[in-house]
């Protein structure tokens, strides 16, 4: 047996449209902030790298002619205050000589000393005490004439710091996020507005499925543009009015049949009452009447009594379907109902009885009877004894549970046991009555404001009826008594 799904909560279309929209402009913004951050942050360094090494390059320059190839303390100072200028901290180092002051060779670099000692220029960013710094290393070159260019053995090494540039970088990337919030921001106002215009013919499509589903078979949407959307609209309307036509056409052969069974069944009763007093008298007749016309008067005169019953429930379900039936209300103990719908049937000694005194309700004594009459009566013909009726009191509400203890229903049969001329019941043998008893004890119960259900009992087995019926059962017109 299928189950309707149940929708999982989750994010309605609109937030998930404005999600991807401002996804999509997180994603862009970083991307591109984050690319305009990286080559800007290298061109910086890389500026002021190229600038701090020509700088020190031309202060070095000044000091040729070296006035000492194997200098001593002063003169490594000397250096070391020519290329000073603008940095914090410089140093000349030759073999295991050092200037006097300045930089402390241990915070260079080991790879930056390697590579000025072969000869080159180098640099190499560094971070003291949390703050940025670059540290520049450039060889002492000899270059004498008719001989190849070989280094002095003199390093000389600065420092500059970077903070001016860290700054600059900070700032940029300040502006890049607020770039980016700002983009955020005008995506997510732009993803509003388009989901605003996009959702707003689905709202209306959902609202007139709505209205159809709940019987407005007359509702269409208003067609604007020429886009998908339109196209669902106009599909829509299609839809609806092919709906309305087919229901129109139903709702007329079903008014057509049943007028044609009110009308049968009214024409019938005339016919149908001179045939009962014919049957009536072939009945008293048939005990001296030669076989086989005895037998034959016997059977006129039993399918004459059902086609009066079947007649009578016609009329009684036609009565339903039109909604002419009312309720006659009365204040009745329902013990006593009970009691008295058992004897007049001669079933008080066949059924047992559990029926609380003193409970009343305000119903339609003779409606009940008929719902009582069928199911007691199905119970008694189809099931096995012992059959039994249950009264239950509740503050608003009574129930009347009808059970046999036979082989109960099939599974497959209940959902139908209250279909109209519904028989088939692989449990029970085929029944001698119209096929409306069921119905027509269902809608004395709906008529009244309560229900009437089955189900097999466990684990006895056996079926059982129950009859729920408000204690103040709603007047003629509607409103509750």
């Amino acid at each position: 047996m299928s189950r309707p799904l149940t929708p999982r909560p989750g994010l309605g279309l609109r937030a998930r449209l404005m999600a991807a929209f401002a996804l999509l402009c997180v994603v862009t913004a970083a991307a591109v902030a984050g690319g305009i951050y990286v080559q800007a942050r290298t061109a910086i360094l890389e500026r002021t790298q190229d600038a701090a090494a020509y700088a020190m390059t031309d202060r070095l320059e000044t000091l040729y002619p070296l006035r000492d190839l194997e200098p001593g303390p002063a003169e490594l100072g000397r250096i070391a205050d020519v290329v000073k200028d603008g940095n914090i901290a410089t140093v000349a180092l030759y073999g295991q000589a050092r200037s006097p002051s300045g930089l402390d060779v241990e915070l260079i670099p080991r790879g930056l000393r390697d590579l000025v000692a072969g000869g080159d220029i180098g640099w190499q960013r560094v971070l003291w005490q949390d703050r940025p710094f670059l540290v520049i290393g450039a060889p002492m070159l000899i270059d004498e004439p008719g001989r190849a260019t070989r280094t002095s053995g003199i390093e000389v090494y600065v420092v500059r710091s970077l903070q001016p540039e860290q700054e600059s970088i900070d700032e940029l990337a300040t502006a890049a996020w607020l770039a980016g919030g700002a983009a955020l921001a005008f995506a997510v106002a732009l993803a509003w507005l388009a989901t605003r215009g996009v959702l707003r013919p689905v709202r209306e499509l959902g609202r007139a499925a709505r209205l159809l589903g709940q019987g407005e078979l007359r509702t269409r949407i208003e067609v604007r543009g020429s886009d998908e959307l339109a196209d669902v609209a106009h599909t829509f309307n299609d839809t609806a009015a092919e709906l309305e036509r087919h229901v129109e056409q139903l709702r007329g052969m079903e008014a057509d049949a049943r007028r044609f069974v009110a009308d049968v069944s009214h024409e019938l009763r005339t016919p149908l009452a001179a045939l009962t007093a014919v049957a009536d008298v072939l009945d008293e007749e048939a005990v001296r009447l030669p076989e086989p016309a005895g037998r034959a008067a016997k059977l006129v005169s039993q399918e004459t009594l059902n086609l009066t019953g079947l007649v009578n429930d016609l009329i009684e379900i036609s009565r339903f379907d039109s909604g002419v039936a009312v309720l006659a209300l009365n204040e009745i103990d329902v013990g006593e109902l009970v009691r008295a719908t058992l004897r007049v049937r001669g079933w008080s000694d066949k059924v047992d009885t559990d029926l609380p005194a003193g409970v009343t309700a305000r119903l339609d004594p003779r409606r009940v009877d008929v719902v009582l009459a069928n199911l007691v009566g199905n119970a008694l013909r189809h099931g096995e004894p012992p059959v039994s009726v249950r009264l239950r009191a509740e503050p608003g509400w009574i129930t009347l549970e009808v059970r046999d203890h036979g082989p109960g229903l099939d599974e497959a049969v209940l959902p139908h046991v209250f279909d109209r001329f519904y028989k088939a019941s692989a449990a029970r043998a085929r029944s001698e009555g119209s096929g409306l008893g069921l119905a027509i004890a269902r809608e004395n119960a709906l008529l009244h404001g309560g229900d009437l259900t089955v189900a097999n009992a466990a684990p006895d087995g056996g079926a059982v009826f129950t009859l729920r019926l408000p204690r103040l059962a709603p007047e003629p017109d509607g409103e509750p008594a």
